[in-house]
């Protein structure tokens, strides 16, 4: 029995937030004539009136709604970009959020970079020790090889997790402390701002979803290792 309560929390703990991210953004996702411009033109607008000098906005594939600070791109989806939709609205003034951060040079939003390289360098090398694992064992037959390889993959697994979370703030203070207010200055109604929060709680976890949904690769390759 405990194991099966167990077994629940763990995955409403992997796929609770990443279904409550998408179930957010599909239910504020249909189109509104009511509102006067697509996400995309938006982004171009409050680009253009917060000076935000050689920051471009593209459309991006299905989830590809982030902001990078290298190449100076808001990227918005589809549905993003060229709907006009509350979650379409939202999202873009989340993404351009992001670019005040950089123009701001906000501490969190600076250090929020280095640690998604470092996440990433990380990432790389546990996969490769994942993929590696079987073949380490073969060749060695030594259990604890496998073990090694196996604690290396996890912990970039669980890097990219420590990551999203401690980059939470920034989010955060994208939606609340950059957008809700832009919004609020009527760009939506204030009918619509409370369904405006929501998607804009939703655009700042979507990371942190993402980052624990990836924790069930780690399942599968300890179940393929056990074989």
């Amino acid at each position: 029995m405990h194991f099966i309560i167990l077994g629940v929390l763990i995955i409403l703990l992997v796929f609770g937030p990443q279904w409550w991210v998408r179930r957010t953004l599909n239910r504020y996702g249909h189109e509104r004539a009511d509102l006067s411009g697509t996400g995309g033109e938006l982004a171009k607008h409050l680009i253009e009136r917060f000076e935000l000098k050689g920051v471009k906005v593209q459309e991006g594939g299905i989830g590809e709604d982030y902001y990078n600070p290298e190449d100076k791109v808001v990227s918005l989806s589809s549905a993003h970009y060229s709907g006009k939709s509350l979650a379409a609205v939202a999202v873009a003034t989340h993404e351009v959020g992001h670019a005040l951060q950089h123009k701001q040079r906000h501490k969190g939003f600076m250090l929020r970079q280095r640690r998604i390289r470092l996440a990433a360098t990380i990432e790389r090398l546990s996969a490769i020790a994942l993929l590696i694992s079987p073949i380490l064992f073969l060749l060695t037959r030594v259990p604890q090889s496998t073990l090694l390889t196996l604690v290396i993959g996890g912990a970039g697994m669980l890097a990219s997790i420590w990551v999203q979370c401690i980059n939470l703030p920034v989010e955060l203070d994208a939606s609340f402390n950059k957008a809700m207010p832009i919004l609020s200055e009527g760009y939506l109604s204030n009918e619509d701002l409370p369904s405006a929060r929501k998607v804009l709680w939703a655009a700042a976890m979507t990371y942190v979803a993402g980052a624990l949904a990836s924790l069930l690769n780690l399942g599968r390759w300890i179940a393929i290792l056990r074989r």
